[in-house]
C-alpha cells in the first residue's frame, strides 16, 4: 500500500468514526425527542387536546428549514425529516386517545 493510500485509508475511518458517533447522537437524540412527545400526548388525552397542532407543526417546520440553512445543509431534506417526525408524533398521540 502506497503512502497515499494508506493516508486515504486512515482519513476514510477517521470520517466512518465519526459518522459513527453521530449516528449514535442522533439515535438517542431522537429517543429523548420522543419521551417529550410521548408526555405531551399523555397530556393532550388526559385533556381532550387535538393529537396534532398544525399552527406549532408549520412553526416548526419553518425554524427547521432556517436551522439546516444555518448548518448548511438541504433545508428541503430538514423539512422532510422533520415532515416525518411529526407524522410519528402526531400518530402516537393519536394512539393515546383511543
Amino acid at each position: 500500500m502506497s503512502d497515499d493510500s494508506a493516508r486515504a485509508a486512515e482519513v476514510l475511518a477517521n470520517h466512518r468514526d465519526s459518522i459513527d458517533r453521530l449516528d449514535a447522537i442522533l439515535v438517542y437524540t431522537l429517543g429523548e425527542r420522543f419521551k417529550h412527545t410521548q408526555a405531551v400526548g399523555r397530556l393532550k388525552a388526559q385533556h381532550d387536546l387535538p393529537p396534532s397542532d398544525p399552527a406549532r407543526e408549520e412553526r416548526q417546520i419553518e425554524r427547521l428549514e432556517w436551522l439546516a440553512q444555518e448548518a448548511d445543509l438541504d433545508p428541503e431534506f430538514a423539512k422532510k425529516f422533520l415532515n416525518f417526525v411529526i407524522s410519528e408524533v402526531i400518530r402516537h398521540h393519536e394512539n393515546l386517545q383511543r
